[in-house]
């Protein structure tokens, strides 16, 4: 990379460089971060030395403990609780799929089982036998567990939280390790309420009622009540569990936010938009380790390899955002619409197709220009990126638009006023589709109105 960087012009570059990788970090809250503050300071003391080399090392240490880090959760609570369908909501798994946590109204869990998240390798969940039971006493329970394997603990419950229960927190609050309390089947409790008493039912008031049984549970054991979330494992849109993603991420060492954040299910624009910015943090520490202080030449830079390694960028953000070809079939059976047809109405999967006598580099050439020229040419902060930080961010918008769009489907889907003839017309509406991405993303907005919209799969 020093070959980048003119004798006479160090000093200046060095000073461009730092300022530009500080100012881009200060802006970001410190609970989105995806680099600890640590790791900032010392690359920003390399660039300020003019030592590139020094820089580029971290910043690849730093990528790759983001993608290797391990995460490890641990699911507790009584019989009957719902952790096994928690367990599947976390890991966006319906319970009739292959590799499902078993649910049921009897105890299952005899021995603590892991489960793998289906797309996020280093992330384990882990279904833990309910403290007290003939195997697992309250006296040895942490040791038999393997308690210090875990980022944290979820103790679930259906009613309230037992005196069982309580004792494992105090001394899992002993062990410095992290634990949540959760109150599931909210949902069904309101139903029934609203059953019995039709003419009085408030639904805020009875989940207050229900947060401060909760409570009181705490205080009548002589213990400061700590956060509990109130959540529906199959409604994941209302209540607590919003809340409870959020807390559990800031909450997580900062290196392990990123991949703890993209095993989440997409279910608020706000989650979706959070993945997108942590994406968009790893995109712009890649960049900043290819940058340069001079334009680029690209015609002639996008070789074979580069263009496989911007495929193999499309469909890791299509498999993080859930718009990959495997989930798009799983919603459109869920959804009863045609596959093929609900594809269609997406931009991602179509991104890189390519017009008789195009190659596929001359593509993304032609994409990069509109692109760059959205965004003001290719100048960012006083840096120079080269030309695939333009393309991972169109690719990232894109899926993220996608994501977005597919979020309206399946909420319209769970509506109890939609209907199948409703959900076909919301996906072959290329119109109302085209609405989303210019209030969303006005920057990319220029990509899809400069071009025919005849056809969807043409950009």
């Amino acid at each position: 990379m020093n070959n980048f960087f003119s004798d006479t012009q160090k000093d200046k570059d060095n000073g461009d460089l730092w300022s530009c990788f500080t100012e881009y970090f200060r802006k970001i809250k410190i609970e989105n971060k995806i680099i600890d503050e640590e790791t900032i300071r010392c690359i920003t003391l390399h660039l300020k030395k003019g030592n590139i080399q020094g820089a580029n090392s971290a910043i690849s240490a730093a990528l790759e403990n983001i993608d290797k880090a391990q995460i490890n959760v641990a699911v507790t609570g009584e019989c009957g609780a719902g952790k096994s369908s928690f367990i599947n909501a976390l890991r966006g798994v319906g319970p009739e799929e292959e590799g499902a946590a078993e649910e049921g109204v009897v105890e299952t869990t005899m021995k603590r089982t892991l489960y793998k998240h289906p797309k996020i390798k280093t992330l384990t969940l882990w279904d833990l036998p309910g403290i007290g039971t003939h195997n697992f006493p309250p006296k040895v329970y942490l040791e038999k567990v393997k308690f210090q394997e875990y980022d944290f603990f979820v103790i679930v419950s259906a009613t309230r939280f037992t005196k069982l229960e309580l004792d494992l927190s105090k001394a899992i609050r002993t062990m410095s390790r992290n634990f949540y309390f959760v109150r599931t089947k909210v949902d069904i409790d309101l139903e029934n309420e609203k059953k019995s008493k039709p003419r009085t039912f408030d639904r805020e008031k009875i989940l207050k009622k229900i947060r401060s049984y909760c409570e009181n549970t705490f205080h009548d054991n002589y213990m400061d009540a700590p956060p509990i979330f109130l959540v529906s494992n199959h409604d994941l849109r209302s209540y607590d569990f919003p809340v409870l993603m959020d807390t559990l991420t800031k909450d997580l060492p900062v290196q392990k936010r990123h991949i703890f954040m993209l095993s989440l299910p997409n279910i608020t624009d706000a989650a979706i938009e959070r993945k997108r910015e942590s994406l968009k943090q790893i995109v712009w520490l890649e960049a900043f380790k290819a940058g340069v202080l001079a334009t680029v030449p690209v015609v002639g830079m996008l070789r074979d390899s580069g263009v496989e390694k911007l495929k193999k960028k499309l469909n890791h953000y299509r498999d993080s955002f859930g718009v990959d070809d495997e989930s798009l079939e799983f919603l459109a059976k869920d959804a009863k619409v045609p596959g093929e047809q609900l594809k269609r109405s997406l931009k991602s999967p179509y991104l890189l197709e390519t017009k008789r006598n195009e190659t596929l580099g001359e593509k993304l050439l032609k994409l990069l220009e509109m692109f760059a020229s959205a965004n003001g040419g290719l100048l960012a902060t006083g840096l120079y990126f080269t030309k695939t930080y333009y393309l991972q961010l169109l690719f990232l918008d894109t899926v993220t638009e996608d994501a977005k769009f597919l979020l309206q489907v399946t909420f319209k889907k769970t509506s109890p006023h939609s209907t199948h003839p409703q959900l076909l017309a919301m996906i072959t509406s290329s119109g109302q589709y085209q609405e989303v991405i210019r209030e969303s993303f006005p920057l990319t907005s220029f990509l899809y109105t400069s071009q025919s919209t005849d056809n969807t799969k043409n950009l």
